[in-house]
């Protein structure tokens, strides 16, 4: 279901689990027969087909970076929910997603902010339009050190920041932020 919500309805996730085949780790003991290592009993895969008609197969050689940013937004998303984490970090969840996905994203991330303080670090614009605050993050270099700066955006701030984020600035980009944040405030009061 919370695929689904992540245009990814059509997508089989499957964790499998086996018994540990560990060669050469001393078991620090027997249950049943089963060497209990360091690392425990059991084997975990997470397996993907995110794809209509193709076999599951392991997450980790088949997903595309879009996939794996919606899919642990997907499971942090169920597990916050069962364990009541007060603050969620997502970063660069728009890692292989474009602007259409990271608006479905964005609204995702401000779903789960009534619930939880959701902290996100983004370069996509559809994804940052949906945050309740805006925070400008740069480095810069002083001598030998490079320090980190954090800055609370205000409105007109903001509109700048995000017509940067589409990439180009003009009077048609700024137009386009605007349009953009105007959407998400009225998307959010009628949510």
């Amino acid at each position: 279901a919370e695929l689904k919500r992540l245009a990814m309805g059509r997508t089989v996730f499957e964790v499998a689990l086996r018994t540990a085949r560990v060669e050469g780790e001393p078991a620090q003991a027997t249950v049943e027969g089963v060497r209990l290592t360091a690392r425990g009993m059991d084997e975990c895969e997470l397996l993907l087909s995110p794809n209509a008609g193709e076999e599951v197969k392991p997450l980790v050689k088949i997903a595309s970076g879009g996939e794996t940013s919606r899919l642990m937004l997907a499971l942090k998303g169920v597990l916050a929910r069962a364990d009541r984490t007060p603050t969620l970090i997502f970063d660069e969840i728009d890692q292989g997603i474009g602007g259409r996905v990271g608006a479905v994203v964005g609204r995702k991330l401000w779903g789960l902010s009534a619930a939880h303080q959701v902290l996100c670090i983004t370069h996509l614009p559809q994804l940052a339009g949906f945050g309740d605050a805006h925070f400008k993050v740069e480095k810069s270099v002083d001598g030998d050190r490079t320090t980190t700066h954090v800055h609370a955006l205000d409105d007109e701030e903001r509109v700048e920041e995000i017509t940067q984020m589409l990439g180009t600035e003009g009077k048609a980009t700024r137009q386009s932020a605007e349009e953009l944040l105007k959407m998400v405030s009225t998307e959010k009061q009628n949510s």
